[in-house]
């Protein structure tokens, strides 16, 4: 037998010992974890752009930085319809109602501002961070004065001394004043701006202040709407009344920053090695961030200063029946480690979830795909379904209906599909009837959402459903059905002709109508091809203008788009959220800032009855104001009124508290694992198929024992010849 030969059959039989022998999942691709740490893995497809908490607004950054940063109240997980309660805060703040002399006034006058007195718990802690390292003089310990200084340390990890100090009032103040510093570019600045008091002229007086290069230490600076009573308590004064500022104090922009941190990422020569605050998070929440490579990875551990927080003791519904309450009254968090892996590709992900190496199907916004639809549900009597594979296994199955809405939307400052006129309303309203939705949801959301009719989405207050809900400029009502039904071509055809487009051409010059949406993704996808054939049933070319992410962003601020494709979730549960897409000043161009206007959409009406109904409290007056507000938007049809989404996740059966909130993301602290299960079923669900290999080795025996025979005898007859 020759050489060669000799070593395919020694390779061949070790990786066959090693395949049966093995006592762990063979096809792991999760580094070896310590067995006294209960660790989660899972994943994520955008990479997050920002960490810094005034500055992050998109639910793919809050998937970590909600665990890292705690503002004073949060949402209660289990309660439904949602809750808050207090986070660091010792409970809900206190509103009294001032007039124009600061004094509280009785019931039945109008106010002129609302004072919001918040009280925070004793003994909050800053997790382990260099900033507050100190020397034995009390100064700080790394304080540097040129990048030279600073060369030896590119990560946190190079600092050896790390420290912490108590939460207090001056944290939570400062970053406030950090929202309102425009160089922050918090996108919050706009609307905070017409509520806290002084923050606009507090934002011009910072940037006269600041000269190129040069960190302002903004305690300096007074706001006037700021006020600190002690060191756990302070005070935030706004205009008028504003019910849902609460909902306000429970999102991360509202979080503390210690002005420690500000001042030690702004040392000579950190920008440039990405020791940012935009890239280094720094909280008092249940876990933080101790490696960002978000290229690979990005991984969150328990943080060891944890405040005491406990499992909640109530639930809503079925909870207890679901096991939602069996952990009620235990320490938070359950989990001492999280690592989530950077996986773009739809199949990569589903694959390493079916295999137990992925808790979860999906962590972010990304979740089940078309690709993987299939694999998971399946139709049944009762709608939809764990197919038999994934009930097999025991996924557990978890619905989230989150307040959003998903939109196409016009340039109301564009001359051609802008404007307010009756010929210009008309035009979107063609548009918006043969632009078919429901169709876009079954083809390409797999059927998991419902077409909307105005800008409110199901579960909110002010919504409606049915005929009473119809957006009577898009559909019939079908007493047949008794649901509604798109208006017909031929009708948005003549909608179009009184336009002034009679079959797709200007009426005058006969030129045919092209419109251009402007995008990020290229014009080949199947999604753009179904654009363009719902403009095409009223014969219009729809022409896409692709760029990249950076560039769209500053077409949308500049308004130099015509139609695009826009997207919203709710910050908070309240109609206000959803209606204040479309007040005016919050209009990008408008307002020169990053508003959420996207469309720059202007009535003047509108604008009066939104700020009845953002100091409304819910009742028939609110809900009338609302009313009015969704048929003027039906109207001027400054969206193509789109989706309402609908989200389904799978955890694997070692996953315990999986409830989803639609509101909040700050839910990782509630997650606990069965780390044995895991195991267990990894090992029991990756068992390699050895039969193949194993019909290799006896095929090439017996190729091989032969060849071995026929050796020996020419081997004896040589000797014998000798």
């Amino acid at each position: 037998m020759n050489r060669k030969a000799t070593r395919y059959l020694a390779a061949t039989l070790t990786a066959a010992t090693l395949l049966t022998g093995c006592t762990g999942s063979w096809n792991d691709p999760n580094p070896p974890a310590d067995p006294e740490l209960n660790v989660y893995f899972g994943n994520f497809a955008t990479r997050p752009k920002h960490l810094d908490p005034v500055r992050s607004y998109s639910s793919e950054e809050g998937l970590f930085l909600d665990q890292i940063y705690e503002p004073p109240l949060q949402y209660h997980f289990l309660k439904r319809p949602y809750e808050l309660e207090p986070a660091t805060a010792k409970e809900l703040p206190e509103v009294t109602f001032l007039n124009e002399q600061l004094e509280p006034i009785p019931d039945g006058e109008k106010p002129a501002y609302s004072l919001i007195t918040i009280k925070l718990k004793p003994g909050t802690l800053y997790q382990p961070h260099p900033a507050f390292a100190k020397d034995q003089e009390g100064n700080p310990l790394y304080l540097f004065s040129t990048p030279e200084e600073s060369a030896p340390y590119t990560l946190l990890q190079d600092f050896p001394v790390q420290d912490t100090r108590l939460l207090t009032s001056d944290d939570y103040i400062y970053q406030l004043k950090r929202m309102g510093d425009p160089i922050n570019k918090s996108p919050l600045i706009g609307l905070m701006s017409d509520y806290i008091v002084g923050m606009k002229e507090f934002g011009q007086q910072v940037k006269e202040a600041r000269q190129e290069g040069q960190w302002l230490d903004l305690r300096d600076f007074d706001m006037e709407g700021l006020q600190k009573v002690d060191d756990l308590t302070y005070t935030i004064r706004i205009k008028g009344v504003y019910p849902q500022f609460n909902y306000w104090l429970a999102m991360r922009f509202f979080s503390p920053i210690p002005f420690e941190a500000d001042r030690f990422y702004h040392n000579p020569g950190f920008e440039e090695k990405n020791l940012t605050l935009d890239w280094n998070p720094i909280g008092t929440g249940p876990f933080m961030m101790t490696r960002n490579v978000p290229n690979r990875e990005i991984i969150l551990e328990r943080n060891p200063n944890y405040r005491d927080d406990f499992f909640p003791s109530e639930g809503t519904g079925s909870d207890a029946e679901k096991g939602y309450l069996a952990d009620a009254g235990k320490r938070l968090p359950f989990i001492d480690k999280a690592i989530f892996r950077y996986e773009k590709g739809a199949t990569a992900k589903w694959s390493k979830f079916t295999q137990g190496y992925y808790d979860r199907s999906g962590d972010d916004s990304s979740n089940i795909n078309t690709a993987t639809f299939d694999h998971a549900f399946t139709v049944g009597p009762d709608g939809l379904e764990l197919s038999k594979a994934m009930a097999g296994r025991g996924i557990v199955l978890d619905e989230e209906v989150q307040p959003s809405i998903f939109y196409t939307g016009f340039n109301m400052l564009d001359p051609v599909v802008g404007g307010y006129t009756e010929d210009k309303q008309k035009l979107r309203q063609a548009i918006s009837i043969a632009f078919n939705d429901q169709e876009y949801i079954d083809i390409f959301k797999n059927g998991l959402g419902q077409t909307a009719h105005g800008p409110i989405p199901p579960g909110l207050f002010g919504y409606k459903s049915g005929q009473a809900g119809m957006n009577g400029y898009v559909f019939d009502w079908d007493e047949k059905t008794n649901s509604p039904v798109r208006k017909s071509i031929e009708y948005a055809k003549q909608l179009l002709s009184e336009a002034g487009y009679p079959n797709g051409r200007h009426a005058e010059t006969g030129k045919p109508l092209i419109l251009y949406m402007d995008t990020t993704a290229q014009d080949t996808s199947p999604t753009a091809d179904w654009y363009k054939k719902q403009f095409a049933k009223l014969n219009i070319q729809l022409e896409f203008r692709t760029t990249d992410y950076p560039r769209f962003k500053e077409k949308m601020r500049q308004g130099n788009t015509q139609i695009f494709r826009w997207g919203w979730l709710a910050d908070y549960p309240d109609p206000e959220n959803f209606l204040f897409l479309l007040d005016s000043r919050q209009g990008l161009v408008k307002c020169q800032c990053n508003g959420s206007n996207s469309t720059n959409y202007d009535n003047p009406e509108f604008d009066r009855l939104y700020d009845q109904v953002k100091s409304l409290p819910n009742g028939p007056e609110r809900l009338a104001a609302i009313n009015q507000m969704v048929a003027i938007a039906q109207q001027d049809s400054p969206w193509i009124w789109g989706f309402n989404r609908k989200d389904f996740y799978l955890s694997n059966q070692w996953v315990k508290n999986t409830k989803r909130h639609g509101i909040s993301q700050a839910t990782l602290k509630y997650v606990r694992l069965d780390q044995p299960v895991r195991e267990e079923k990894q090992v029991a669900w990756n068992a390699p198929n050895i039969v193949p290999l194993l019909g290799s080795i006896g095929l090439l025996l017996a190729l091989i024992i032969p060849g071995i025979g026929a050796y020996r005898r020419r081997q004896k007859l040589t000797i014998e010849t000798e």
